[in-house]
């Protein structure tokens, strides 16, 4: 079974907790706190492995979760960090937010990615020791982990993609131009999955080549089996469009030209426009007049033309030559750009509730709220307008005018989850 698209949810470790301890040695008096840090939380890990080809691992465990971080302990012992969770997915796995569409990583080389942050450590009640605050009694709970649904989306990694209708002996020209070996039959559908061939040619040079299903009217909408695989020739640099000339099937090949193209065009313009090869195939049970008439209505669209039969092997050498020499006036196989929260989409993620709780401990003040989680993450505090804008944040959700009633003075400390400031009126 293929599957290349699966929903699942993650979750990194929390961070572990503070200590609060105080140091206890014979002949030694008012040894002070010593209460250690919680340890960080275990991220959330995607990993390329080649040895896995598709998604369906997933479809079996839908829920991954980190370890949390251990608790800080006396002497000042900061807990130990949890390890991080790693998950392998095939190469070529686009890693999406599944409550936005947006970007996360694009698993097409070979650096491992960070999707889910472990939370920090929370402090110890040694931090929170001053001059005139010497015995401090309390310390902070470890921040919680993100958390968050993700879409995985497995996009082939392929310089050439091979499209057309059932049946047009894309199974069949893949085998002959490469070792893959698809299962191929005289009806629609043969090819169940993509399947990915290396066409080597000669001095050690090659390229992947990917047979996409077959494709009908209607695919881009749902129709059939190709829509399912339609993303898996976003990546590829050249499209290979596989046609039968002989009509055998009593199907007019232009109409099928352009129909494959207007899925293509109804699925991503960019995959419309991308560059084409037409390989007329079954060139041997077509007449010169059908070859000949087909030839001169892709000449006249301006794309190169290669009579083929991919069953008797006419044409199949000159054709791979062709691809390989289009192949070197093109880009790099294409790789999707993780998308980061721009100030907006932070805004409104953040719209909803603007709950917060704000606690007191020898005149420390502690404000917490989940919201302001990302917004204090993107925050430059050493930029004159991210600051401002931090500060403006605090003023219109009342979180201000809260530490105003609780009687907080000049000078006083204020925490916002790692973030310390000294509040000045």
């Amino acid at each position: 079974m293929f599957v290349d698209s699966a929903k699942i949810h993650i979750k990194a470790g929390d961070g572990g907790d503070g200590a609060v301890s105080f140091h206890r040695e014979k002949y030694v008096a008012a040894g002070g706190p010593d209460g250690g840090d919680g340890g960080k939380g275990g991220d959330v890990v995607f990993t390329v492995d080649d040895n896995i080809s598709n998604l369906i691992d997933f479809r079996y465990k839908k829920k991954y979760a980190a370890e949390k971080g251990q608790n800080g302990a006396s002497k000042n012992s900061s807990g130990k960090s949890a390890q991080d969770l790693i998950i392998k997915v095939p190469r070529g796995t686009v890693i999406k937010d599944a409550a936005t569409g947006r970007i996360l990583a694009d698993m097409s080389g070979d650096e491992p990615a960070i999707i889910a942050h472990g939370g920090k450590g929370g402090r110890g009640n040694a931090h929170f020791a001053t001059p005139t605050r010497q015995i401090p009694k309390f310390a902070k709970p470890g921040f919680r982990g993100e958390e968050l649904d993700v879409q995985l989306e497995l996009k082939l990694i392929a310089d050439v993609g091979l499209v057309g209708f059932p049946n047009v002996g894309k199974s069949t020209l893949i085998s002959v131009v490469s070792a893959a070996k698809p299962k191929i039959a005289n009806y629609h559908f043969t090819t169940l999955t993509p399947v990915l061939g290396v066409v080597k040619i000669e001095d050690g040079r090659s390229y992947v080549m990917a047979d996409i299903p077959g494709l009908i009217e209607g695919a881009s909408e749902g129709v059939g089996l190709g829509h399912e695989f339609l993303r898996h020739v976003e990546r590829c640099r050249l499209i290979v469009h596989v046609v039968d000339v002989s009509g055998v099937e009593g199907r007019d090949p232009k109409e099928d030209f352009e129909t494959i193209n207007r899925e293509l065009s109804n699925f991503s313009q960019e995959l419309a426009d991308a560059p084409q090869i037409v390989a007329a195939n079954k060139c041997d049970m077509a007449s010169p007049e059908q070859i000949a008439a087909f030839r001169k209505y892709i000449n006249e669209l301006g794309l190169p033309f290669y009579e083929i039969s991919a069953a008797t092997t006419q044409g199949t050498k000159e054709l791979a030559y062709g691809v390989w020499e289009e192949l070197q006036k093109l880009p790099p196989v294409k790789r999707f750009e993780a998308q980061p929260l721009s100030r907006e989409e932070i805004e409104a993620k953040s719209s909803g509730s603007k709950d917060f709780t704000v606690t007191v401990e020898d005149g420390v003040y502690f404000v917490e709220a989940d919201w302001l989680y990302d917004i204090l993450r993107t925050a430059n505090m050493e930029d004159y307008s991210s600051l401002q804008y931090f500060q403006n944040v605090l003023v219109s959700s009342g979180i201000i005018a809260r530490l105003e009633e609780m009687g907080i003075n000049d000078g006083d400390t204020v925490v916002v989850f790692d973030f310390e400031f000294e509040y000045i009126k």
